[in-house]
């Protein structure tokens, strides 16, 4: 049995209602005279639905059984997106319902890890950062690095992240899986 204390991202646990959880983020939370409180933020693993709830420190909760698989993404077509199992070369398709938060991060022939809940293929785990191209973003001012400024760039993915000045189109660049920010350039 897991309870809040054993909480950290990415755990994933059957929660009171009998569904599969994921948790994607948590904080102790205690008001002056009130009863502390974690609030979590979680993910159901078989919809991708976010779900914002609280438990009690004293709440008590099953633990799952998680295999976890290297994988490679190979292509999208019709809302599908095709996986290979590096291990038994089988192909495994995911609806992209499933996948929403990864799917702005997806390279061709990208390595990750296939999420397993009773030999069920349910869902990926991302590298905790990739590299993508730099496909537009407005030139920096030569001198204008005073302080930590940003600018837009949008993404060989299509997503649009804030990036430092001296960062130009064509450069590739890294990019936390995790939270969407700039991390570095990339060689």
């Amino acid at each position: 049995m897991l309870t809040t204390s054993d909480f950290r991202e990415g755990l994933i646990f059957q929660d009171e209602n009998g569904q599969f959880v994921q948790i994607v983020h948590f904080q102790h939370h205690r008001k002056s005279q009130a009863r502390a409180v974690v609030r979590v933020k979680l993910r159901n693993v078989d919809t991708g639905a976010i779900i914002e709830t609280s438990y009690r420190p004293e709440d008590k909760f099953n633990e799952v059984n998680v295999d976890k698989r290297p994988k490679t993404y190979m292509y999208a077509e019709k809302g599908m997106y095709h996986f290979m199992d590096n291990e038994s070369y089988e192909q495994i398709a995911l609806p992209e319902e499933k996948i929403t938060a990864a799917k702005p991060y997806l390279v061709e022939n990208m390595q990750l890890l296939g999420i397993y809940l009773n030999e069920r293929f349910l869902n990926i785990e991302l590298p905790s950062s990739v590299v993508l191209k730099v496909e537009s973003t407005v030139p920096g001012v030569k001198g204008d690095s005073v302080a930590n400024m940003t600018k837009p760039a949008t993404l060989s993915s299509g997503i649009e992240i804030k990036v430092p000045l001296f960062i130009n189109e064509g450069d590739n660049i890294k990019v936390d899986t995790r939270t969407g920010e700039y991390v570095s350039r990339a060689d």
